[in-house]
């Protein structure tokens, strides 16, 4: 072999070697991307961007790509691609789908020292057979605003003050409560502490039951209260014919465009409460399928998403509340910088409830069923006059058959 060969020899095992090492780190930069899903996230682009952009650069080994789902998809998707060896790494859920999804052992459990940084009511709701099955997102937490020109003298605390109060001298409704829709007519129950086969056929359960009947039955919320959504209750509230709604804290944005005189007489005081005196709220998580490939990077992003400075910056770009404690306590959701600012009301007061939750409807299989279950058997009462003692004793039977 003459030396040119052996030069080209050479050559060749060089170039084959750098070739491997070419491949490799192209390998290894595809292992570690962390494909992220939100949920309808998508006007926020800049935000996450930018949070994705910052994480990058402290974090070079990991690349993050990321999908904006549409809310109405988000479940549909996320079934089928959890069943699939190529997952998505971390996905923004509902508590209640990653629920079912953690049941179906289709999620990675998170040990909760990584935890640490989130309030710990809220993560109740992440758990499943004493294990943390999803990571908390964002929060939002309803509260109560009133018409001052019903001119109330009494302001209500709990439902049952509700329920008793009298309007004079205006055409009005008390209020609107969307009974039927989604789980509104458990969450009134939960709190009283009614959230099982058992307690729906208890005293207080029938207390509660009496209760609504009378308020619908004279005429104090609408007869519509039982078939339409919490969009229509918001309409009847900016023409005027609501002296209260129970609504999430970014409304007021929305009663302020679309009815500005409604606006300038609309107060706040805290959500209604039941004999619990604790508050109710909603969450959305993030959640690491069990087939991931990079669980340690998706949680590692997961915890960055939501240290105390992202999860300032979303709230104050969004009307959601921080579920990381630290940027719970930032003079935002503490101080009042002027008393006739509402939207700043509003705000303070629903973060200021996210220290004393009620435990929520949690580790219950079939929750929409139920969610039929409690609308079927209320209508049976208001609408056909049922008896309430033999419906809710039907309707224990049947919470327990689910």
């Amino acid at each position: 072999m003459n030396l040119k060969k052996i030069i080209i020899f050479i050559l060749s095992i060089l170039l084959f070697y750098y070739f491997a090492v070419y491949l490799r780190m192209s390998e290894n930069k595809t292992e570690n991307t962390v494909i992220f899903w939100t949920l309808q996230l998508g006007t926020f682009d800049k935000y996450i961007n930018n949070v994705i952009s910052e994480f990058e650069k402290q974090n070079p080994e990991i690349k993050i790509k990321w999908i904006d789902v549409p809310y109405s998809e988000g479940e549909k998707r996320t079934l089928a691609s959890v069943m699939t060896d190529n997952p998505p790494d971390l996905v923004n859920l509902t508590p209640d789908f990653s629920l079912l999804l953690a049941q179906k052992g289709a999620l990675h459990y998170i040990n909760a020292d990584s935890l640490t940084q989130f309030n710990d009511n809220i993560l109740e709701v992440l758990k499943y057979n004493n294990n943390y099955f999803g990571i908390p997102f964002y929060a939002t937490s309803s509260i109560t605003l009133y018409n001052s020109e019903y001119k109330i003298q009494e302001l209500p605390h709990t439902y049952d003050e509700l329920f008793n109060l009298k309007i004079n001298n205006h055409n009005g409704y008390l209020t609107m409560i969307n009974l039927c829709e989604n789980d509104t007519l458990l969450k009134i129950l939960n709190k009283y502490n009614i959230n099982s086969p058992s307690t729906v056929n208890s005293e207080k359960s029938v207390e509660v039951f009496k209760k609504l009947k009378y308020i619908y039955d004279k005429g104090l919320i609408p007869p519509e209260s039982i078939t339409q959504s919490h969009r229509d209750t918001l309409e009847k509230y900016m023409s005027g014919q609501l002296a209260f709604i129970i609504t999430g804290s970014n409304f007021i944005n929305m009663i302020k465009e679309n009815a500005p005189e409604i606006y300038k007489k609309t107060k706040v005081i805290p959500q209604l409460t039941g004999s619990t005196n604790l508050y109710d709220f909603s969450l959305m998580n993030l959640a690491i399928p069990k087939r991931s490939k990079h669980k340690e990077a998706a949680l590692k992003f997961a915890i960055f998403l939501t240290n105390t400075q992202n999860q300032l910056e979303l709230s104050k770009l969004t009307t959601v509340l921080p579920v990381n404690k630290f940027a719970l306590q930032d003079a935002y959701f503490t101080d009042i910088n002027n008393s006739s600012d509402i939207e700043s009301e509003c705000r303070i007061q629903s973060a200021s409830q996210l220290k004393y939750l009620q435990p929520p409807l949690i580790n219950i299989k079939n929750k929409k069923d139920l969610n039929i279950l409690s609308s079927q058997f209320l209508q049976e009462i208001l609408l056909n006059n049922a008896d309430i003692n033999d419906t809710l004793n039907e309707f224990s039977k049947s919470w327990s058959n689910l």
